[in-house]
């Protein structure tokens, strides 16, 4: 059998995703009545029932520090609804729908051009963050496997900085070194 060359490859896997996209696009559009698909805010996923025993007292992005708003709120482990996949893990029900903010807007943002322009947007633009995201490597000393700039263009959030940008939560673990991280990535063994 003879081996493709690298535009034909990267043709197929182009294919490939669009029709992925396109597929969980008309699954997504049948589940869903359309009125969901422009909603504004992430919906409320949090348990209505919360155990004041504090699980983790320090906050995730920076170990050893206390966190106050955190500290005594979580979900019940033995609430009602346990077949949910609550985090089990100190969390205000505030947080969890902020979590999904991004997400919503994506969603929200990406439905306003499939109306606009067609469907042919939302999956231009997907295609671009996945081929941006699967051709962005770097090694744990410059970030690891957080997004890198590219990405965060394609997003429009390219002058924003979070906490999470600043502590990414494994301070305290042990660091590969670079040069042994760039074999095992190469196959070099």
């Amino acid at each position: 059998m003879r081996a493709l060359n690298p535009l034909a490859s990267t043709y197929l896997q182009v294919a490939h995703f669009r029709t992925q996209l396109l597929n969980e696009q008309e699954q997504d559009s049948q589940v869903k009545p359309p009125i969901m698909s422009m909603r504004i805010t992430p919906a409320s996923s949090h348990a209505t029932t919360h155990s004041h025993l504090s699980q983790t007292p320090s906050a995730p992005s920076a170990p050893g520090l206390h966190d106050t708003l955190r500290s005594g709120v979580g979900p019940t482990l033995l609430s009602s609804t346990s077949t949910t996949s609550a985090p089990t893990d100190s969390s205000h029900p505030l947080e969890a729908r902020l979590a999904n903010w991004q997400a919503t807007q994506h969603a929200l943002k990406m439905e306003g051009l499939r109306r606009t322009f067609g469907i042919s947007e939302p999956i231009r633009r997907g295609m671009e963050l996945k081929i941006t995201r699967d051709g962005e490597w770097r090694p744990a000393v410059l970030g690891g496997s957080r997004g890198g700039v590219h990405e965060e263009i394609l997003q429009g959030r390219e002058a924003e900085i979070s906490w999470e940008d600043v502590f990414l939560g494994d301070e305290m673990r042990g660091v590969v070194g670079f040069h042994e991280e760039v074999e095992r990535k190469v196959r070099m063994e």
